[in-house]
């Protein structure tokens, strides 16, 4: 209601106040949407210092002052641009940001850290919000063209239905296609320690797992006192919708799982688009949550549990299975390993959707109509493209006095400047990072590593455990691509997303919780396909067909 409610009050004061004529003037301000200023006006380092205005977020408990940032202190120095920068914390940033942009004359004239959604880049831009990069990037960013020139589906990916690009995207690549770093979000893992001082095999089906969590339960007080727990033992621990147990349940049915928790689709091999979240796989999985946590195996707690608790309870060492990104974060390498895919009718893992072409970001940065120079701010901002820039605004940065650094600045095997990662002994990867990097747009691509930066230990070792563990029973010919739907059918699928997903995950819990059955389930169909699941799949299915209809796909 809050969004409908900012988009009537933007609409209506644009209708009415802040365009004329054919919409080149905001604000009694001419926009110049055309890229006319030389590229030799705009080339960095300037002979003079000249000042842009930006804003971005920074995490919570971290340095607040993008300038006080060593990452932009050097930008500065080897640019001559200054920032003026504006910056909302990041817990805070979705809302703020919203009254950002209909408070329009106040807009700075970039956005650094937007990650606008794509029915925000639509909209915005159809309101002359925001500037079209398309022209901009041919003339003034050497560094992104570059990128696009060599990898075309990130121009595509960043391209409207129209033609037009609306922001600079973020891009990571780490591994490729089935050993891409993002094929799985939240991995399983579980206590090999444990498992050792008990005897217990690694689980290879869901029997057999069941079977470790009830000894795992069995024999809390050896275990808490053998490893001093204080608390609780707690068998598996997760986040429903969140740090979420869907990798175990890949194995029911015909083994599609739910690995993509916002829209909850996957592509079958012959291009149909599904909803797993209806299939009889994952009605199997879900039951058989459900009869782990009626046998007190699951976190009482994994319905409600914020991040911070979670983390608290995994370094207390409490946990015998767990589900995060990177274990690292939860409690130690050495204790834990992957858990393995799990065989209940099939032996299977679907990949996320969108990972086969790595990580990527569409509305990552902006450009506003109010940017007075905007060949200055699109010049300055492709020094984030730069393949040793970026790296350090993804990561962090080298030679700040009396902080950890992520880097140390070395040299590759032809004597050239390359980043070198610092170890992380203990720390957190998530926090050290946040304290330095400066995210935004940047492109850190395959070929750079052992060129411009090494590959990160966590990064590489996660890559590792995808190849080592995963890619081979990734059986599936497809992800659902990273594609970028025109404005009527972006806010139509947003629509239906909202009622879709919210029932989704709700009766996700409610059946961890309470179990289901038939009358349940069918009434949970009904309900989704009187929200407009049809319809719903049908959008997707309208651009995988597309997608693929281009010969350059």
């Amino acid at each position: 209601m809050k969004k409908r409610l900012l988009a009537g009050i933007l609409t209506a004061v644009l209708c009415s106040t802040t365009l004329s004529g054919c919409g080149s003037t905001l604000f009694g301000y001419k926009v110049n949407r055309a890229a006319t200023a030389s590229a030799e006006s705009v080339r960095l380092p300037l002979k003079t210092k000249q000042t842009i205005t930006g804003l971005t977020s920074y995490p919570s408990g971290t340095e607040s002052d993008p300038n006080k940032r060593v990452i932009f202190e050097r930008l500065e120095k080897k640019t001559t641009v200054h920032v003026d920068w504006k910056s909302i914390a990041s817990d805070q940033w979705g809302d703020k940001i919203s009254l950002q942009m209909v408070n329009f004359s106040t807009l700075p004239d970039f956005i650094f850290s937007a990650g606008f959604s794509d029915s925000d880049l639509l909209k915005y831009g159809e309101q002359e919000l925001i500037l079209p990069l398309e022209d901009y990037i041919d003339k003034y960013m050497p560094n992104l063209k570059k990128v696009f020139d060599e990898y075309p589906e990130y121009r595509k990916m960043s391209t409207d239905t129209k033609g037009h690009i609306w922001a600079l995207p973020w891009i990571e690549q780490l591994g490729e296609n089935k050993t891409a770093i993002q094929t799985i979000g939240n991995m399983s893992f579980i206590n090999k320690k444990w498992l050792d001082y008990l005897k217990l095999d690694m689980p290879e089906t869901t029997d057999e797992l069941e079977d470790v969590l009830k000894s795992f339960k069995d024999h809390e007080a050896d275990l808490k006192e053998k490893f001093q727990i204080d608390g609780s033992v707690i068998p598996l621990s997760c986040i429903v919708n969140d740090q979420d147990p869907a990798l175990i349940i890949n194995g029911f049915g015909e083994g599609y799982g739910d690995n993509d928790s916002g829209r909850h689709i996957a592509v079958t091999d012959d291009r149909k688009v599904i909803c797993t979240a209806v299939q009889d796989g994952y009605r199997e999985g879900i039951t058989w949550l459900h009869q782990l946590y009626s046998e007190g195996l699951i976190d009482k707690e994994c319905f409600t549990q914020d991040w911070s608790t979670y983390v608290s309870k995994g370094k207390s060492g409490r946990y015998g299975v767990c589900f995060t990104w990177d274990v690292a974060n939860i409690d130690n390498l050495k204790d834990w390993v992957p858990l393995p895919p799990l065989k209940a009718d099939t032996l299977s893992i679907t990949p996320q959707n969108g990972s086969f072409t790595s990580g990527f970001d569409r509305g990552r940065c902006v450009v506003t109509s109010m940017a007075k120079n905007p060949a200055l701010v699109c010049s300055w901002l492709d020094q984030m493209y730069d393949p040793l820039q970026s790296p350090q605004n993804n990561w962090g940065t080298y030679g700040e006095k009396n902080k950890f650094n992520i880097f140390r600045m070395s040299k590759n095997k032809n004597g050239e400047p390359m980043l070198k990662h610092e170890k992380l002994g203990d720390a957190s990867p998530v926090e050290v990072r946040e304290a330095q990097c400066v995210g935004g747009p940047l492109a850190v691509l395959n070929e750079y590593y052992g060129k411009y930066v090494t590959c990160p230990d966590d990064a590489q070792y996660r890559l590792d455990w995808i190849k080592d563990t995963y890619t081979d029973q990734m059986h599936g010919k497809y992800v659902y691509p990273n594609v970028f739907m025109d404005r009527e059918d972006t806010e139509e699928l947003s629509n239906l997303q909202a009622d879709i997903q919210k029932e989704i995950n709700a009766r996700k819990s409610d059946w961890i919780m309470n179990g289901l059955d038939d009358s349940k389930w069918n009434a949970y169909i009904k309900k989704l396909d009187a929200y407009g699941m049809d319809k719903y799949l049908g959008i997707f299915q309208k651009y995988l067909d597309a997608y693929y209809a281009d010969s350059s796909s």
